[in-house]
């Protein structure tokens, strides 16, 4: 996925589309397709799918890539690297055209139609003797209910705090000092920062997603994967806070239709008060909107849980690759933690191997902000979770999305909202069994 500088974006839950393969496509799986034998020897020719990192990290993948072919003699690494724009649809194309790569970046939602395909590796069964090696959070993030097994070697983490604007949180008579740590704090100074201003400030820009439900604590799904139970009562009452925000200015009217790029402006322009982000915008803030920088607060992530959300990136390995020793080796040395840690150096993502959160770089502030916001990233990413159920897929966000506006809006209640919204997305994920 395209690192950049949001973590709404930087881990695809950049809402990576999720594309549901039609099995007749794929053709048959041909028998426990997952369970290729990678313990032979590694060599031969094998290609690696990126998604949008060519641009800004060349020098990266052709040093790794190298290394990788000197430790392996006989080895040789095809990489391919696909735009942002319809990498999910290029993936279905391949998978149902028989030319899906050997080794390829993915997202949970994006590896969970392919398992199901039979065309994603089983690495429970392939290479289980890794699976010690990354954090217990990160490996279990490409499990797919309703089956077992792993499916992608977990590659970098993402996750950061609530940035806020403490000059506006002083105008409208907030302590810009003690910013909201609970969800009734945030609605509470949101509705205050609304009367305070005529309604010309709103706190927040953007409209309730699955992981925002998640973090307030609600059941998003069954254990057994097979519904979708964001209709609870803590469900409504969270949309009926939000519509209370709406009505009164609170959230930005724009939020109905708004992207993570159009919120990030509002929040440059001193539009909205509060906008998530990572250690990636201080510097975008210090270069566009100085005097936002100057006055920027950074606080926590705010959940009732107490885990935050956590993005991740995957590397899978297509279960009908020739040459599996090759492709298996190959996604372990991407991801493993000296790999990890390197990259993780050169763009403000995080490692998902163990260990690698507990090193200087993420854990020893420098007085810095960047520094300061890193280090509380990693402490928090130890015990983060994925709160995107895995089989959330991009159809099924749309229709969140429409009936969420429609109870801001006032055309349906909280609890008719969601209640559609679930059906609607139970329906869908039938289709995908």
């Amino acid at each position: 996925m395209p690192v950049s500088r949001s973590p709404r974006r930087a881990l695809a839950a950049v809402f990576a589309a999720c594309v549901i393969l039609p099995l007749s496509a794929c053709g048959s799986s041909g028998g426990d397709s997952g369970t290729a034998d990678a313990s032979g020897k590694v060599e031969g020719d094998i290609t690696f799918q990126t998604w949008n990192l060519r641009a800004n990290f060349k020098p990266y993948f052709e040093g790794l890539i190298a290394d990788f072919e000197k430790k392996y003699p006989g080895t040789d690494v095809k990489w391919i690297d696909q735009p942002a724009e319809g990498y999910a649809d290029k993936i279905s194309a391949d998978a149902a055209g028989g030319t899906l790569p050997d080794v390829v970046n993915v997202s949970p939602d994006l590896v969970a139609p392919l398992a199901r395909a039979g065309l994603a590796l089983d690495l429970d069964k392939a290479a289980s003797q890794y699976k010690k090696e990354y954090l217990e959070g990160a490996w279990a993030s490409h499990r797919i209910p309703g089956m077992t097994g792993t499916y992608a070697f977990p590659w970098y983490l993402n996750t950061g705090p609530l940035f806020y604007n403490k000059s506006l949180f002083k105008e409208a008579g907030l302590d810009s000092e003690q910013p909201p740590k609970t969800y009734d704090e945030v609605f509470d100074a949101a509705l205050k920062m609304a009367d305070k201003t005529d309604g010309k400030v709103a706190t927040l820009a953007n409209v309730p997603t699955v992981e925002d439900f998640g973090r307030y604590g609600v059941e998003l799904m069954n254990k057994e994967g097979t519904a979708f139970t964001f209709n609870d009562a803590k469900g409504v009452e969270l949309l009926t806070k939000y519509k209370e925000l709406y009505d009164a200015k609170a959230l930005d009217p724009q939020a109905l239709t708004a992207t993570p790029e159009s919120s990030g402006k509002k929040f440059l322009t001193g539009a909205v008060a509060m906008n998530p982000g990572s250690a990636l915008d201080l510097g975008n803030f210090k270069k566009q909107a100085p005097n936002l920088y100057k006055n920027i607060g950074i606080t926590d992530q705010i959940t009732s849980t107490g885990h935050v959300n956590m993005y991740v990136m995957g590397v899978m390995v297509n279960a009908r690759t020739k040459r599996a020793p090759a492709a298996v080796a190959f996604a372990h040395y991407v991801t493993d933690a000296a790999h990890q840690m390197s990259f993780a150096k050169q763009v403000a993502i995080f490692p998902s191997t163990a260990g690698s959160l507990d090193d200087p770089y993420f854990t020893e502030e420098d007085g810095t902000d960047e520094t300061r916001v890193r280090v509380a990233a990693a402490k928090s990413l130890k015990n983060a979770v994925n709160y995107t159920p895995v089989l959330f897929s991009e159809q099924m966000k749309t229709e969140l999305r429409n009936e969420v506006a429609k109870a801001l809006q006032g055309k349906e209640s909280p609890k008719e909202a969601l209640d559609n919204a679930v059906e609607a997305c139970n329906r869908l994920l039938q289709q995908q069994g």
